[in-house]
């Protein structure tokens, strides 16, 4: 305790000092499963892999046919687990929809995965338990994939040239007996206080991720602490960038609360800042990357009284509830916190706030005794949303799924992505936007760029 309390004293000027300067929270150091520097992710970043991605290819219309468009399939999901730490043998299949997948792209976003005390939100991160997640994650991934694995080689019989040789078909809606799961590697996974984004690829992928990188930012006690806030991470595969945003934002059901979530969904897209790389012109802020999705618990309610809120949910009649949710109505706003956002066709309860362990929501007539003495009472409200922008985005699925580990019901989204890739294996632009452009630079080199900047960033953009 004593320790908590000295590590605490200094974090509070630090905290401060972060928020007078308007300087992002956390470390910007990351997990994954492979080293950002390393030797594969750079020269051969422009092509399809023979099997994995030549069907995937999609021919377009381009000045000197230069790059090609690739086809993927993302699945996105957010889940606040109300500080409650995973059982050992929790099996996450169901939620990831492994079995039914093959996806291309994992993005999970967690809050709350520990309780949101003074100890956590002030000390050091508590990674321990957001580990345990990612090795839930992991095993679930990969065990669907090595018995989709083993049932297709059963099925495809023995013998055969080729059934040592396993074989990457594309991905089909729906999957399907003649496709081959593949592992998966994270690609980063990154935790501030309670919050948790970890992104994960197929392996055979890999090779074309680089520039992965986090920023995050807190929006909590003081407008600086980590208890609510962002946890936002980028990266480019092939020739497109993506930038994954996992949000918990101001809570509260009283008039005037979804002004303070507006206000920190501001906060979160102006001081989420990216490294530009040397001379490159990266993309510094959230909204200058290719492929944009932001999900998390929002917390956003529904603008009606509590008890027609509950009569309307009992009927099922989502219409009118969604003519008064809070977020739908900033999406469609001229000047609204997220004007410019797409969100799919909501067909599924709200999913908040439930007693845990049941199907029951708070306060309401099914719970027992008709409402628990002395319980905080919450009107339901869909308060867990999935976001995007950007062209090269198309959900295709937008639902829930029913866990009852936490008050909160996951909502998970699919989405048909578009990658631009260069048709050139080693073109020059691959080469200067991977790492090994780092360190393949000369100190005189270093110098000439830092003394004229303006002509490299030309020389950037010609590329």
């Amino acid at each position: 305790m004593l320790e908590n309390q000295k590590q605490a004293e200094v974090l509070w000027p630090r905290l401060v000092a972060n928020k007078l300067f308007r300087k992002t929270s956390g470390s910007h150091a990351f997990v994954a499963d492979f080293p950002v520097a390393d030797d594969d992710a750079a020269f051969d970043d422009g092509g399809c892999s023979p099997d994995a991605d030549a069907s995937r290819c999609v021919k377009r219309a381009r000045p000197q046919e230069r790059s090609k468009t690739l086809k993927y399939k993302l699945f996105a999901s957010t889940w606040n687990v109300g500080g409650v730490a995973p059982p050992d043998d929790l099996d996450l299949s169901d939620w990831l929809d492994a079995r039914d997948g093959p996806y291309d792209i994992y993005v999970l976003g967690f809050q709350e995965v520990v309780p949101l005390r003074p100890r956590n939100v002030l000390g050091a991160d508590k990674s321990r338990v957001g580990m345990r997640w990612i090795e839930l994650i992991r095993a679930a991934l990969n065990r669907s994939a090595a018995s989709s694995s083993s049932s297709t080689r059963g099925a495809g019989g023995g013998g055969g040239g080729d059934s040592g040789r396993q074989k990457v078909h594309p991905v089909r809606d729906g999957g399907g007996v003649g496709e081959l799961a593949r592992e998966y590697r994270c690609v980063v996974s990154k935790q501030m206080v309670g919050i948790l984004l970890t992104v994960w690829v197929r392996a055979d992928l890999r090779r074309f991720v680089r520039r992965a990188s986090v920023s995050c930012v807190g929006c909590g006690v003081m407008g600086c602490l980590g208890n609510k806030g962002a946890v936002s991470v980028r990266f480019w595969l092939h020739d497109t960038s993506f930038c994954f945003v996992c949000c918990h934002l101001a809570s509260g059901g009283r008039d005037g609360d979804e002004a303070h979530r507006n206000a920190d969904a501001t906060e979160i897209l102006a001081r989420t800042s990216f490294p530009r790389g040397h001379a490159l012109n990266l993309p510094h802020k959230i909204l200058d990357h290719d492929r944009v999705i932001l999900l998390g618990d929002l917390n956003y309610r529904i603008s009606l009284p509590e008890a027609k809120t509950r009569l309307l949910v009992e009927r099922r009649d989502w219409r009118t509830l969604l003519e008064n949710d809070q977020l739908r109505a900033e999406v469609s706003r001229g000047g609204g916190a997220f004007r410019g956002w797409s969100e799919g066709d909501i067909a599924f309860c709200p999913t908040y706030k439930y007693h845990p362990n049941s199907d029951d929501y708070y306060g309401g007539r099914a719970a027992a005794g008709g409402g628990r003495k002395g319980e905080k009472r919450r009107a339901p409200a869909w308060c867990d949303r999935i976001l995007w922008r950007g062209a090269g985005l198309s959900q295709t699925r937008y639902d829930r799924c029913e866990s009852r580990l936490s008050d909160h019901r996951p909502v998970r989204a699919v989405f048909a992505v578009e990658v631009d890739a260069p048709r050139n294996l080693n073109s020059l632009r691959s080469f200067f936007m991977s790492e090994r452009f780092d360190r393949a630079r000369s100190p005189a080199a270093d110098r000439m760029l830092r003394k004229d900047d303006v002509n490299s960033a030309r020389f950037a953009e010609t590329l």
